[in-house]
């Protein structure tokens, strides 16, 4: 299962999905095989490392985010992924417009799989103090674990529908 988390920057909200997403799934389904980056839409910080303050907040969590770099989003990516995963519904929007129409129904809101979150995008720290930080690391692992329930009950149905072939 190929996942890609995206945000505006590839800054600070979607590399804090992928890194989260990565360890959550190593840790609670290390039976699972997951290929998992993260982009922008906005190609503002390419190359760059997470905000420092994400990288912080991330590191007092036990994430370590030094590799990853930033990207923006590339047209192979709406056929590499199986799940697109925006972290609002601006960056779902300019993901719709931006994918060919076989690719959409792949293109999901990632609060979607946080159902218990209370909120339906994951705000944008960037502009705000320490304590959106903290939030979005808080959305992001309750959806993170939703997320790797939800692929679990689809994999346990897509393996059950398989027809069983038949004994010696």
């Amino acid at each position: 299962m190929k996942i890609l988390f995206v945000c505006l920057g590839n800054i600070c909200r979607s590399p804090t999905a992928e890194v989260v997403f990565r360890e959550i799934a190593a840790r609670e389904a290390p039976d699972l095989a997951f290929e998992i980056d993260s982009a922008g839409t906005a190609g503002y910080h390419v190359g760059a490392p997470p905000d420092t303050r994400t990288r912080q907040a991330a590191l007092r969590r036990g994430y370590d985010m030094s590799a990853l770099r930033a990207r923006v989003v590339e047209p192979q990516d709406f056929r590499r992924f199986d799940l697109i995963l925006a972290m609002d519904l601006q960056n779902l929007d300019a993901l719709q417009q931006r994918a060919p129409a076989a690719a959409r129904d792949r293109i999901r809101l990632f609060l979607e799989f946080g159902p218990d979150a209370g909120a339906t995008e994951v705000p944008d720290p960037y502009y705000g103090g320490a304590n959106g930080f903290e939030e979005v690391l808080d959305l992001v692992e309750a959806a993170a674990r939703g997320l790797l329930q939800h692929l679990r009950a689809e994999l346990r149905r897509s393996t059950l529908s398989q027809p069983q072939l038949p004994g010696p």
